[in-house]
């Protein structure tokens, strides 16, 4: 875990130094007592240093590592509710329900002014728990148990559908479609601190409330029967869980837009070194997710400047063939 905490400060020493104009540690170490402290800054600083540090970049990389720790969070609570490797909020359909409310929002153009600020997160978090229900709901009537499978597939198809209506919206609104495209794509460009203000608590409520189910998370895994067993009420215990999971997974694509796969890499990775406990494996995929994420999000400005890759496109490269991995390893184990 020290490791992990070590790997995630260099990241995002990594995220703030690197970029069009290196900037050397030190410097960001000084204009960070500059604002905390008041210390004098160096007098061979450059004078654009100070706000290009304070209103560009570690905005943009706290914000890329808060998001990548939700994700993360949140992918290891759905695999161990409905015992699925590869379940996750993005293939529940949470992150294209949140994308579509933003995509709606944009193309009314709501999205503009001060308001938008405000209209655009929330109507996005909205369709989050909205399309959650939805799924459950769906789910529950075609099977009564509403096994993981068929969430996961009910999920699968609900994402589909979504992405399908906002290529629709993008197509019949030229002048919104660049936007909605970045937006269905994830990015970090142009984040304020007001963003990391709002999700740093949200983030760290979610790692709290799961923390609090740790136990039954842990039971959870094992199977339903087991989980009865031990005297889990299993459904009352599974829609809390997941409104949490979506309430967290949608916070972050109100602000980011879509980024897949983190929210399966990260979990997978941590329980391979930590284990099944989920005291240990939630506080290592957080900082394993947002470390990947700020590295993500580094590799998508730093490839092929001045030009900025969309961040869920260099996810998808690396997620795609672990997702096949987890696919086919489940296949042999018999878990899938």
């Amino acid at each position: 875990m020290a490791l992990l905490a070590l790997a995630a400060v260099l990241a995002l020493t990594a995220g703030a130094a690197l970029g069009s104009v290196p900037i050397p540690p030190g410097d960001i170490l000084a204009i960070l007592a500059n604002r905390l402290f008041g210390s004098p800054l160096p007098p061979a600083m450059g004078p654009g240093y100070p706000a290009m540090v304070m209103d560009m970049r570690l905005p943009r990389v706290a914000l890329a590592f808060l998001t990548g720790a939700a994700l993360a969070m949140s992918g290891t609570v759905m695999q161990s509710v409905l015992q699925n490797p590869l379940a996750s909020p993005f293939g529940l359909g949470v992150s294209s329900g949140a994308g579509l409310g933003a995509a709606v929002v944009i193309v009314t153009g709501l999205a503009a002014g001060a308001a938008g600020t405000v209209i655009l997160p929330a109507v996005s978090l909205v369709c989050a728990l909205g399309t959650a229900g939805l799924v459950l709901w769906f789910a529950g009537q075609l099977d009564r148990g509403a096994g993981g499978v068929t969430i996961v597939l009910i999920g699968m198809t609900a994402s589909l559908f979504f992405n399908a209506i906002m290529d629709l919206l993008a197509t019949l609104s030229p002048a919104y479609a660049q936007r909605i495209g970045l937006w269905q794509l994830g990015s970090f460009s142009m984040r304020e601190w007001s963003a990391v203000w709002v999700l740093l608590p949200v983030t760290a409520a979610g790692l709290v409330f799961f923390f609090g189910h740790a136990r039954a998370l842990d039971v959870m895994t094992f199977g339903q029967e087991q989980a009865q067993a031990m005297g889990v009420d299993l459904r009352r215990t599974r829609g809390r869980l997941i409104v949490a999971v979506s309430l967290l997974a949608g916070s972050s694509v109100a602000f980011v837009g879509i980024i897949g796969f983190i929210d399966l890499i990260a979990p997978h990775v941590a329980r391979r070194f930590f284990g099944a406990s989920h005291r240990r494996v939630l506080p290592a995929s957080a900082l394993i997710g947002g470390t990947f994420m700020v590295l993500c999000d580094l590799a998508a400005r730093t490839l092929v400047p001045p030009r900025e890759i969309p961040i869920g496109s260099i996810t998808a490269l690396l997620g795609a063939p672990f997702f096949l991995y987890v696919y086919f390893t489940g296949r042999r184990r018999g878990r899938l």
